[in-house]
């Protein structure tokens, strides 16, 4: 028994580590953990041998796990009021439409258009968070309207295709319409769990039928993976919202634009084979 879970014991490693780590990040920035998530499952698979899944099962495996640690980091910000309710019930029904779609556009796009897209769209909005000035605002609250509309679509597709519970994308968009740093991230990791479960349910379907993938796979979505990372991130979501309230502002902006760089920096390199 040991010795046939033998080749599998670095890919658990490398899941526990992964999920550890998303956990906290989820917590302390208000995203799903998916910027972690992808990257690092991506390369597990390939190394594994499923190279021509990868991205597809990084990302499809990424929304599945997303789905709890937003809940269990979103309750956390609720207790310390850092929820926007009336932005989530607002937002989050044209959200899920978004997710939908990208979960369906991303089926139909070769591994190395999803890492370029990750990394590309990544490293603007880490610019934005590193670069810019907590007083930037493009206006004094959200759109509403066709406005909310466009813009909570299309964040729900883009978080679908590159694997991410929204965060990234929320926390920028609310502090640019006038949202203190601390309640954009506890709003945006509610944003998780409706663009994670139908996008995961979509690659779960645009999945069957192709070949390379992980054992206990279904569609895109790899079980074993799936569990040992939900596992972990559900556990250090609340740690890492605990900390997000101990950190100020400015901190807490840099750090985020950071981690982001890093990993879509990364994500370019090895889509363009460097």
């Amino acid at each position: 028994m040991i010795e046939a879970l033998t080749p599998y014991l670095p890919m658990l490693a490398a899941l526990v580590a992964a999920g550890a780590f998303a956990g906290l990040i989820a917590g302390l920035f208000g995203i799903g953990g998916g910027v972690v998530i992808v990257p690092t499952l991506a390369f597990v698979f390939t190394q594994l041998g499923y190279e021509s899944v990868a991205m597809h099962a990084a990302i499809g495996c990424s929304l599945a796990t997303i789905v709890a640690t937003s809940i269990r980091s979103a309750m956390s910000h609720h207790k310390r009021g850092a929820v926007d309710m009336d932005v989530v019930k607002g937002w989050v029904p044209w959200i899920m439409v978004g997710a939908v779609a990208g979960a369906a556009i991303a089926g139909y796009l070769p591994g190395a258009a999803l890492r370029g897209i990750f990394g590309a769209i990544l490293l603007l909005v880490s610019l934005q968070f590193i670069l810019g000035r907590p007083d930037w605002k493009l206006r004094d609250s959200l759109p509403t309207g066709i406005g909310r509309f466009s813009i909570a679509s299309s964040l729900g597709a883009l978080s679908g295709i590159m694997g991410i519970g929204g965060g990234v994308f929320g926390v920028t968009l609310m502090t640019l319409c006038g949202h203190s740093v601390h309640r954009a991230v506890g709003t945006a990791a509610a944003f998780g769990a409706a663009i994670g479960l139908p996008a995961a349910i979509g690659y779960g379907f645009t999945g069957f039928g192709i070949d390379g993938r992980p054992p206990f796979s279904i569609g895109y979505l790899n079980i074993p993976a799936i569990l040992v990372i939900a596992l972990m991130t559900t556990s250090l979501a609340p740690v890492g919202a605990m900390l997000a309230h101990k950190l100020n502002a400015k901190t807490l902006r840099r750090v985020f634009g950071c981690v982001m760089i890093l990993v879509a920096l990364n994500m370019v390199r090895i889509a363009f084979g460097f």
